[in-house]
């Protein structure tokens, strides 16, 4: 069926813009579509991701429950290595400085709250490995490496174990007097429920004679 002169005119309009215009509105249908794809590739991905961190620090975990040395080295280098933006990279390190540590195994155990520090994404976990190491480093009598830590930029929350550490440096530098505020501090700063803390810092007050 022929068409009238409106029609035709309307049809070669539509003819002129898709000329103009059609290469471009292909490009952005398509760069949407790609980014759209890339966003659902990029969604799995992560959640792949944190799904195998999260059965290596499942790994991990029961390596450390059986003292397991090897697999507690395989299962962390694993996690840090090839999962190490994930926060399970992160717990996992925490976990085998614990052990390390607890085997007395204190350059290990430093190694891996270094890592949590310099790589960690999470502020809460960077606090606590700062806390973990600096009371490594006082065992060690690195009093002035200890002191930077407890004195190291923190959140709010760990003001209270912050203090304490500070406490216990000056405490072992023979700075009683420094010693004594920064546990009084600390004692301002704790919670009233966390009664196990506040004792622990309330009979390190009274060993200096408070």
């Amino acid at each position: 069926m022929p068409l009238d002169l409106e029609e035709q005119e309307q049809v070669d309009e539509l003819k002129a813009w898709w000329n103009q215009w059609g290469t471009l509105v292909l490009s952005v249908v398509l760069a949407a579509a790609l980014a759209f794809a890339g966003l659902q590739a990029w969604r799995w991905y992560q959640r792949e991701q944190a799904a195998q961190a999260a059965a290596l620090y499942e790994a991990l975990a029961r390596a450390v429950q059986a003292n397991d040395a090897k697999a507690v080295r395989n299962a962390g280098g694993t996690l840090a290595e090839s999962y190490g933006r994930t926060l399970y990279a992160s717990m996992g390190a925490l976990l085998s400085a614990r052990y390390y540590f607890d085997k007395g195994d204190l350059k290990n155990a430093k190694a891996q709250l270094q890592w949590v520090l310099e790589r960690s994404g999470s502020d809460d976990f960077r606090d606590l490995a700062r806390l973990r190491l600096g009371a490594i480093l006082l065992d060690e009598k690195a009093f002035d490496e200890a002191l930077k830590l407890a004195d190291a930029k923190h959140a709010a929350a760990y003001d209270a174990q912050y203090a304490a550490l500070k406490g216990d440096v000056l405490a072992a530098k023979k700075q009683p007097a420094d010693a004594k505020a920064a546990y009084q501090a600390a004692l301002d700063k704790a919670g009233r429920e966390d009664s196990a803390f506040r004792e622990s810092v309330r009979m390190r007050l009274e060993a200096l004679g408070a």
